[in-house]
């Protein structure tokens, strides 16, 4: 069932990430790490939904998104959501499944592969349930980082930050492959969150099965 909300605030996260927040319809529920069918509620716009997940609490009494602009990206929908102001509207679906926690181990992310864990990890904090999980996340650059502050208050020491092209710059600059994780993973039998790119989701998956991970252990994003 479509759901017309307005915008309330735009606020920006980092220089290419903006953080929404709209109206919560009557009764709208969702788990964290679902995600809804978005589109922009304008002619040229209405019929070119994409997912995105939910980056409030259920708790919120507004929903929100963190969501990254791509100058190039299919249709231009989330450049053109950067020109959006509030009191502009989204259509968006009841919420459906995408990454479902399933108990305590290793979050393994990219860019804006964050986003389906940010709901999931503020939940554990807030629930304090927070502990023995931790987390990988790997961008180009140290601007690219969502959230960094928040994350590490989070996590602390467990919140693992990787910037591939700051190599000139003091920092982690590991690629998340096998070395890396056979360096920072204690225990392969846990559960393991993979998010990002469809090449580094598969080539994780991957290099986690070859390590010991059971296949029903890696949840991806569909």
């Amino acid at each position: 069932m479509p759901h017309t909300v307005k915008i309330i605030s735009i606020d920006p996260v980092t220089h290419n990430v903006n953080r929404y927040r709209v109206e919560k319809p009557k009764g709208f529920t969702f788990t964290p790490g679902q995600a809804t069918d978005l589109s922009i509620n304008q002619p040229k716009w209405k019929d070119k939904k994409n997912p995105f997940t939910f980056t409030c609490l259920n708790s919120d009494p507004y929903l929100e998104f963190t969501i990254k602009s791509y100058r190039d990206s299919k249709e231009g929908v989330t450049e053109h959501l950067r020109k959006l102001k509030p009191g502009d509207e989204f259509i968006i679906s009841d919420a459906w499944g995408a990454i479902e926690y399933k108990g305590t181990g290793y979050f393994i992310a990219g860019g804006a592969g964050i986003t389906p864990f940010i709901a999931i990890l503020r939940q554990l904090h807030k629930d304090g349930k927070i502990a023995g999980n931790k987390l990988f996340f790997s961008n180009k650059t140290t601007l690219d980082i969502i959230l960094a502050d928040e994350l590490k208050q989070i996590l602390g020491d467990n919140a693992i930050f990787t910037t591939t092209d700051d190599k000139d710059k003091p920092g982690d600059h590991r690629r998340i492959d096998t070395d890396f994780l056979k360096s920072e993973v204690d225990d392969f039998k846990k559960h393991f969150y993979v998010c990002g790119p469809d090449p580094m989701v598969k080539e994780i998956s991957e290099i986690l099965e070859k390590l010991g991970a059971k296949a029903d252990s890696v949840v991806f994003e569909k």
